[in-house]
């Protein structure tokens, strides 16, 4: 597929290493991904194996595998192969999401090869060792909160292109979707007063994920009231970081003060979209860095977004200006 899509992983913070070599590694893979999307595959992967030699062979498992779809695009059977295997072996990803990597056409030069029914029973075999342990019934009930909450914001860009923000139409979608919200809600803040966060382990990434979406779209105050819990959440290993920083971020605006890892964005006058208004900018991708999520630089880039620390502090001084 020519859009790649983010899977279930665990992303683990590779020590100091890490830290200290991040940012060559994100410049890397920025540059892999643009050469990607320009159909320049074998220039591409080999950006990815610079990304991977700052962390001696590390990689974040979404990295890895768009690595090898890279690999299979320019007909490197064995490099592709190679980063395929080791996400799904590795103890600590055991990549497992058999209906993507079965539906991926970037790896289709790989299908006939014998190693291919190999991976794939182990990607199967790792699926049904989790899924073995998870609470089903939960999670059919999960599945219907998360289409309330997602069919109808899908709509809203079109809504506003066809009709306008003044228009009845679009006054109408927000009035299902409050309606839906509502409803969601109250399901959800049972869940977690009864049974706290629970992890990918018992509902899947899907329900984990759908807690965070109705708490994200819910009132200041029940967010405030839910933020302690997401992070103790995180701190245990039942929720992304990336979400804890989503909701930090969406607090502090809605407080009326500046986001902590720019994970936010706002909408100019002109319809430019920037980052909503961040607190020390220069020391960002260190607080991104510590938490262990990507880069702002990386997580702009797609938004097809260029992070640019000091033309963002002259834009945001603008926007300041004009507003007073």
């Amino acid at each position: 597929m020519k859009t790649r899509v983010f899977f279930t992983v665990l992303i683990v913070l590779f020590s100091t290493a890490f830290a200290q070599n991040n940012e060559k590694y994100t410049e890397y893979v920025t540059i892999a991904e643009a050469l990607y999307n320009s159909g320049e595959f074998q220039k591409s992967a080999d950006k990815y194996q610079k990304a991977f030699e700052q962390l001696e062979g590390r990689a974040y498992s979404y990295d890895r595998y768009n690595a090898a779809c890279s690999y299979a695009l320019a007909q490197d059977t064995e490099n592709s192969f190679y980063h395929l295997f080791r996400l799904a072996e590795t103890k600590e990803t055991r990549y497992r999401d058999y209906d993507h990597i079965t539906n991926d056409t970037d790896l289709n030069s790989l299908h006939k090869d014998k190693r291919w029914k190999e991976l794939i029973a182990l990607v199967k075999a790792n699926k049904e060792e989790v899924e073995k342990y998870y609470d089903k019934p939960l999670i059919a009930v999960l599945d219907t909160v998360f289409k309330d909450d997602t069919t109808d914001r899908r709509k809203i860009d079109q809504i506003i292109n066809d009709y306008g923000y003044e228009s009845d139409e679009y006054k109408s979608l927000w009035d299902t979707i409050n309606k839906k919200d509502s409803i969601n809600q109250i399901k959800v803040k049972k869940i977690i007063d009864e049974r706290g966060w629970l992890g990918e382990d018992v509902i899947g990434f899907q329900g984990n994920k759908t807690l965070f979406l109705v708490i994200q779209h819910s009132d200041l105050e029940t967010q405030l009231k839910y933020l302690p819990i997401i992070k103790q959440a995180a701190k245990d290993g039942n929720v992304r970081k990336s979400y804890m920083a989503l909701l930090e971020d969406r607090i502090a605006l809605r407080q009326g003060q500046k986001q902590i890892y720019g994970s936010q964005m706002y909408t100019s006058r002109d319809g430019e979209v920037y980052v909503a208004p961040l607190i020390d900018p220069e020391n960002v991708e260190k607080r991104r860095a510590k938490l262990g999520i990507k880069s702002l630089q990386e997580y702009l880039a797609h938004k097809e977004m260029i992070w640019d620390v000091e033309k963002y502090i002259e834009f945001t001084k603008k926007m300041e200006a004009e507003k007073q």
